[in-house]
């Protein structure tokens, strides 16, 4: 991944809108993996792909997240101007409006199942709105909404590389179930990464989504995946309440793929949440064994 820097942005900015030059510029507190992201004064912020895998997102951002705002009643990005590539930066970059609110990774106590009922409620009016000409999974957006048995072989060697430190002969078995099903219905939105850094807050409460890098239509699943990397065992009922069993265990099939390959990663964050995804999905099944 390319260094990117204040300086880099600066010029940027000074070259492709001038108007926005004596604007401050500076580093977003977290910024994500896939994007490294700057506040552009007090309510815009420029969005640079850390990395050639990730400049495609640019584009479909700037043409789908508009129309999705238009059918939204929750505020999610929005662009705001779309940035050549450069000789110093050469991918597609944007300008888009700064969201205020805290994220979810910073709001530790919340009501956890008011807040489940809530987030459901958004996924669900997302996936309402029409997805005609939408992007189909694919690499862009690493497959989500597409069929996880994609990431099957890269599971197992994860599964192989922890088989002394997991119970791989109960995990093994949890991973066969969930990719035994394949989505069948008509293709909804995708987010692809509903995570707590990527859900905002307002006076504790739901407020917007921001990050839709992986964006697609397809199989609803991956953005449930939540259940196990963050909700109580209470809370993940509500969540996935009305979810059909085949949905449920594919949800639960892309947390356990992302949990093992992230098992050992130098993220002591990704690290963290891994173990204890891990060890949700053994006890649940445990649960469910009885």
């Amino acid at each position: 991944m390319m260094e990117i820097t204040v300086e880099l942005v600066k010029k940027l900015i000074k070259e492709q809108f001038p108007q926005w030059q004596e604007l401050e510029i500076y580093p977003v507190e977290k910024s994500g993996n896939d994007n490294r992201t700057f506040h552009l004064g007090n309510k815009m912020a420029v969005r640079l792909p850390s990395g050639r895998d990730y400049a495609p997102q640019v584009e479909k951002e700037n043409q789908w997240l508009p129309y999705l705002q238009e059918h939204l009643d929750f505020p999610i990005s929005k662009p705001v101007a779309a940035g050549k590539p450069t000789r110093e930066y050469p991918f597609p970059w944007s300008v888009n409006q700064w969201i205020e609110g805290r994220t979810l990774s910073e709001c530790p106590n919340i009501d956890q199942m008011q807040f489940a009922q809530a987030l459901t409620g958004a996924l669900r009016e997302l996936q309402a709105i029409d997805c005609k000409n939408g992007p189909e999974a694919g690499k862009h957006n690493f497959y989500r909404g597409g069929d996880l048995r994609i990431y099957h072989e890269e599971t197992i060697h994860a599964l192989k590389i922890l088989e002394n430190r997991l119970p791989v002969q109960q995990l093994g078995p949890i991973w066969e179930s969930c990719i035994s099903s394949k989505y069948t219905g008509q293709n909804l939105w995708v987010h692809g990464d509903i995570a707590p850094g990527n859900i905002l807050l307002k006076n504790n409460q739901f407020y917007g989504i921001i990050d839709f890098g992986i964006l697609g239509t397809g199989d609803t699943s991956c953005d449930y995946a939540m259940a196990w990397t963050y909700f109580d065992d209470n809370a993940r009922k509500v969540f996935l309440a009305g979810l059909p069993d085949d949905m449920v265990s594919r949800a639960r099939g892309w947390a356990l793929w992302k949990a093992l390959i992230t098992y050992d990663d130098v993220n002591e964050d990704a690290k963290k949440n891994a173990r204890y995804t891990v060890d949700v999905i053994l006890k649940e099944n445990n649960i469910l064994r009885q």
